[in-house]
């Protein structure tokens, strides 16, 4: 059985995949699986991909069906012990996915693990480590609280601000941008929920291993570099309504049931508020920023 399975969705981003398997293909080995699922990208993305790496497995839908049901049919073709999320605008530097599943392999408690991740300038991606969300732990973001106390376990619980980035730790939930799960975990929970588009497939994934069980750890000596947003940009104003549309589905699915009503109706009217004005911000200043 191949070990590692790495699934990559792209759409319309035909540089960065190429730069993706590339760095894929250099720092791991021949039992390595990559599958790219194109999401119906007009840039010519599948042929470039069969031309240049001719050993990548190619799924080119017909529709863009989102990033969640797209790693699925990728998912369902894979055969890996060990299945890598990885998005098409990310380098895994030397070692990093060896040493994600050595650790799995030698851990059996742990149902996933994520690598420390990079941007470009060599800022930390904060999503590689995270709390699961909360109507308080939100708050403190969106207020701008959590950067004021960037070390405090209160206001930056989120982020595991208090928890050192140096060390090997238990988290609540990684990124999808980057991400190695083990196959015996995901038969038992399912990869991704479909009702999700884009955003959150992630955090309910990890939220559902944690339930079934399942440990996640981050890595910091596994490094990976994320440009970050190559195919949201492409969409923002879409992208910034799945983003907010995930906050909900999230909660509906696993805090609403034990929730009073009036709060459901609190955080509904939070999130679309916020919706609304970070889509007016983003359409007067051109901005394409989606999540930081």
């Amino acid at each position: 059985m191949t070990s590692v399975s790495a699934l990559i969705v792209s759409f319309n981003v035909r540089s960065h995949v190429l730069d993706t398997l590339r760095a894929l293909y250099l720092t791991t080995g021949s039992d390595t699986e990559a599958i790219v699922i194109d999401n119906a990208s007009s840039d010519g993305t599948a042929k470039a991909i069969q031309e240049a790496f001719p050993q990548a497995r190619v799924i080119a839908l017909t529709e863009n069906v989102g990033f969640g049901r797209a790693n699925n049919a990728g998912f369902k073709e894979s055969h890996g012990k060990f299945v890598l999320l990885l998005n098409p605008d990310v380098m895994v530097d030397e070692n990093c996915v060896d040493r994600l599943a050595t650790f799995l392999a030698a851990n059996p408690e742990a149902g996933a693990a994520g690598p420390r991740l990079v941007r470009p300038d060599g800022r930390p991606d904060l999503a590689a480590r995270r709390a699961f969300p909360s109507p308080l732990a939100a708050l403190y973001r969106f207020t701008g609280l959590s950067r004021l106390f960037p070390r405090s376990s209160r206001f930056n619980r989120y982020n595991l601000g208090a928890i050192s980035p140096e060390t090997v730790h238990e988290i609540d939930a990684g990124t999808a941008a980057c991400l190695l799960v083990r196959r015996a975990a995901l038969d038992k929970v399912g990869l991704f929920d479909p009702e999700f588009f884009m955003y959150g497939e992630d955090l309910d994934l990890c939220f559902r291993l944690r339930k079934g069980g399942w440990k996640i750890f981050y890595l910091p000596d596994a490094v990976a570099v994320h440009v970050k947003g190559t195919s949201t940009r492409q969409a923002t104003q879409k992208m910034l309504y799945e983003f907010h549309r995930a906050m909900w589905i999230f909660h509906k699915k696993h805090y609403a049931p034990e929730s009073p009503a009036i709060v459901n109706g609190g955080i509904w009217l939070a999130i679309w508020a916020r919706w609304a004005a970070v889509s007016l911000r983003a359409w007067i200043t051109r901005s394409s920023t989606v999540s930081p």
